[in-house]
């Protein structure tokens, strides 16, 4: 389960188990097939028991985690939404730093974590835990490795020409002596308590000399009476448009759409699959924004994939490698265009923005999309190297800091305490999730919108095309999903898309416009850190 901040990411549709209670063959069918997500305990007496302890601690202590503000306790979401919100670059710092004293306390249980799991993993036949995640990707864990950088390659200038970019518009905001005009980004004034995606700060960042977008989502859907209900149904709706058929009835009447009054709920925004048939479910405290409207779409995904390979084998019943499982609700999210957003009411004609607005549109989608892919590789950058050994709990953090430094060029807001161990601040490191998922998923997502809008038929830019409506897509993106893990991914991939490679083209060729007028921005410009 994942966290609901879609200021963050995306969610997993896997349920963690205890895999050293099956016979060892199955055990390792089981991380093949099903994404690697467990954590093996070691068959010796008690040590199930102490893993289980151990996880179940890291979970509790980031999921109550507060701290002193202003003098009152605050939690992550309250913080979050500072960190979104203020440009007070006092303020921001103080509370960055003020979240990140709720991970110290981790440190000792994650690392006796990670001894025990590598332990697990050990006894399962793998070096360590991350080679045993890996395995779940139909090739060798080094193959998969160099995989993940090939395509980071094709990329990055696209990042590196938005953080240059970033950088110059937030001196200009700042100055000099908060965010110099070279070197890295201060991580904290990029609107994220993670600076993983910068959408918050689109008002320092927006396009001057460009025409703006005429409306804002949060306020339509808000002014159109749209509930939390509501906004899951529309998302239900895309999907049956392709010809899925409908949610079942008890999706509706087992979900947590809205937090419950009265009691604490991790508001982790997650999609449950509870019988391997039709019990499907998702987890979210939903609010009517277009950051929720999209999250919605992203948990349907789960939800119609799960039910999609319902008919599998029950070693097959997943996705065909689970950046895929992570891709699809995004992919429908790509096709929330102005178009698609005046087909459903929320738009009129007259505010569909022109094509001369196009890198508006495309800026404040590549300050998410593009701005994530460099710390998804980090936060697993990070954790392979834990479970491999070469980062011992000594240098946690500064290899921590070594590595956004290197992937994102950014720093903290200032020198980091003896005891920090900021990475345990995101909740996919003490909640134990990998992460190379989301950076799979990202350029899947891409890859699949390019597929089906050439199957469609459209012969305009990427980003304006929506495959709303289409049955004949519908068909085979539902072929997609039905195949579940049935056959290697590189066989579900070619049947949707005509190529068995993933690719990162379709991000260059969707954020063509964008690139090019970054790269006007750009020029004379220090770039890089």
């Amino acid at each position: 389960m994942e966290e609901s901040d879609w200021s963050s990411d995306v969610c997993s549709s896997d349920l963690k188990f205890d895999v050293s209670t099956l016979p060892p063959d199955l055990a390792r069918k089981m991380q093949i097939l099903r994404g690697g997500i467990t954590i093996p305990a070691p068959s010796r007496e008690g040590a199930a028991e102490e893993l289980s302890k151990l996880t179940t601690d890291l979970d509790a202590a980031y999921g109550t985690g507060k701290f002193e503000y202003k003098g009152k306790m605050i939690n992550l979401d309250e913080a979050s939404t500072i960190i979104e919100t203020s440009r007070n670059p006092a303020e921001l710092k103080a509370v960055w730093e003020g979240w990140r004293t709720v991970s110290p306390a981790m440190k000792d249980n994650y690392a006796a974590m990670v001894s025990l799991a590598n332990e697990g993993a050990n006894e399962l036949g793998y070096p360590s835990l991350d080679q045993m995640w890996l395995s779940g990707y139909d090739m060798p864990p080094e193959q998969m490795e160099a995989e993940v950088q090939r395509l980071w390659g094709q990329v990055e200038p696209l990042y590196k020409e938005l953080h240059c970019y970033t950088r110059t518009k937030l001196n200009a905001k700042y100055g000099d002596a908060v965010q110099p005009l070279t070197g890295p980004i201060r991580a904290d004034l990029l609107g994220n308590m993670w600076a993983q995606q910068w959408s918050s700060i689109y008002d320092i960042v927006k396009p001057e000399g460009t025409v703006p977008i005429q409306y804002d989502l949060t306020e339509r859907l808000v002014q159109q009476g749209y509930t939390p209900i509501k906004m899951v149904e529309t998302g239900e709706a895309f999907f049956v448009s392709l010809g899925l058929d409908p949610l079942p009835k008890t999706f509706w009447e087992r979900s947590m759409i809205v937090r419950p009054e009265g009691r604490e709920v991790q508001c982790h925004a997650s999609a449950w699959d509870l019988d391997d048939a039709d019990d499907v479910r998702i987890k979210m405290c939903t609010e009517v924004n277009s950051e929720d409207f999209y999250t919605v779409h992203h948990e349907l995904g789960h939800n119609f994939y799960q039910r999609a390979y319902k008919n599998q084998d029950f070693l097959y019943k997943n996705g065909a490698h689970d950046g895929f499982h992570e891709a699809i609700g995004d992919f429908i999210g790509l096709s929330i265009t102005p178009e698609y957003l005046k087909q459903i009411g929320l738009i009129t004609e007259a505010e569909m923005p022109g094509p001369d607005s196009d890198t508006a549109l495309l800026m404040q989608t590549a300050l998410d999309k593009i701005a994530f892919l460099p710390f998804a590789l980090t936060v697993d950058g990070w954790r392979w190297d834990v479970l491999s050994g070469k980062t011992t709990p000594a240098n946690y953090n500064q290899a921590w800091w070594d590595l956004r430094l290197k992937n994102q060029g950014l720093v903290p807001p200032g020198p980091r305490p003896a005891d920090a161990f900021d990475p345990g601040a995101k909740y996919h490191i003490p909640g134990n999730t990998p992460y190379l998922r989301y950076f799979l998923s990202f350029i899947l997502q891409f890859q699949f919108h390019k597929a089906a809008c050439e199957q469609a038929g459209w012969d305009g830019p990427l980003h304006r095309c929506s495959i709303y409506g289409n049955k004949e897509v519908g068909r085979r993106f539902n072929a997609m999903l039905e195949a579940g893990a049935s056959q290697p991914w590189p066989d579900t991939l070619e049947k949707f898309t005509g190529t068995r490679q993933m690719d990162g083209s379709a991000i260059i060729e969707y954020f063509d416009p964008l690139m090019v007028y970054l790269k006007e921005q750009n020029e004379g410009q220090e770039c890089g850190w």
